[in-house]
């Protein structure tokens, strides 16, 4: 009797624990007995930029004085460094520069020159809408130019600019335009660094084949670094487009391509003055210098003889 008791209750506990493993209870995880701590802090998310060569450029924050820069599989760290408007990055040999208007942003990236100081080479234009949360980059503004000089109004926008054919040279298979830039609104304004050049074919398409290259100084005087040009209402800026017309034979070219139109956006801006113009750059590339505020240098007085 006593062992057939013990065997009831055997079976009767058994039978309660397989009751509660099929309980719906035990189905969901048991809730924390305290709750999770939430983040100390999250920094911005990776901005993605379309490039009209087809590439994409994504670029992350982490600082107001970092970019942390993601292209064609590489990645960058560049720092914060001093830009006439919007926001200016360099480092890794890269100079990134970008600027908001009118719920766009665009952006540059080109290649730095020797010094690790000025963008030389424009490798990628690309652009975003502004709509998302705005990256902690510094805030654009007015800041010195490379040479330290402040400008004293704010920066011409493409609305008030017109532009223009004012001269140019030619010799040994180099050609250069002298392209004049006039404020055409009523209020004063300022041209620092380089323009945003492109060229376009008849049919109105980016001749992106074509890169447009920062140098210092003018084709006619170099190695002048750029500073700001005041324009008062109907004054005029200028810079040059320099280019050769001898096709790379040993790249295989033996046609340049045809360029009909220049479409130029100053620093900081995203709108761009068009000017047609007829040329045929070779070699996969134009030169282009700083704003200055006259359509060439002075000409250099020869000093008298003496006798």
């Amino acid at each position: 009797m006593r062992r057939t008791r013990s065997a009831c209750t055997a079976v009767s506990v058994l039978a309660l624990f397989a009751a509660a493993a099929c309980s719906p209870e035990t189905e969901n995880p048991p809730a924390p007995v305290t709750p999770s701590p939430a983040p100390a802090g999250t920094t911005a998310p990776p901005v993605s930029y379309a490039c009209e060569s087809g590439q994409s450029v994504t670029v992350a924050y982490p600082d107001t004085a970092t970019a942390q820069l993601s292209y064609r599989g590489q990645s960058y760290t560049l720092r914060t460094v001093q830009s006439a408007s919007g926001a200016r990055y360099a480092g890794s040999g890269l100079e990134w520069w970008s600027a908001t208007r009118d719920g766009s942003e665009s952006a540059t990236l080109s290649r730095l020159g020797p010094n690790e100081d000025v963008g030389v080479a424009v490798l990628e234009r690309c652009s975003r809408p502004s709509s998302g949360p705005v990256a902690p980059g510094p805030v654009p503004g007015q800041q010195p130019a490379p040479g330290g000089v402040l400008p004293a109004s704010a920066p011409c926008r493409g609305p008030q600019l017109k532009l223009s054919a004012d001269g140019g040279d030619a010799g040994a298979g180099n050609r250069v335009s002298v392209l004049g830039v006039q404020n055409v609104g009523a209020q004063a304004c300022s041209l620092t660094g380089y323009p945003t050049v492109v060229l376009q074919d008849r049919q109105g398409r980016n001749l992106t084949a074509i890169r447009s290259e920062q140098t210092l100084g003018s084709y006619f005087r170099q190695g002048q670094a750029p500073a700001p040009v005041e324009l008062a209402p109907q004054a005029k800026a200028f810079f040059d487009i320099a280019w050769n017309v001898v096709p790379n034979e040993g790249n295989g070219e033996t046609v340049c391509p045809a360029a009909t139109r220049v479409r130029m956006t100053a620093p900081g801006d995203t709108s761009p003055v068009s000017l047609a113009q007829t040329f045929t750059p070779c070699g996969g590339r134009i030169r282009v210098s700083p704003f200055r505020p006259v359509a060439e240098p002075a000409p250099v007085t020869a000093p008298a003889a003496t006798t």
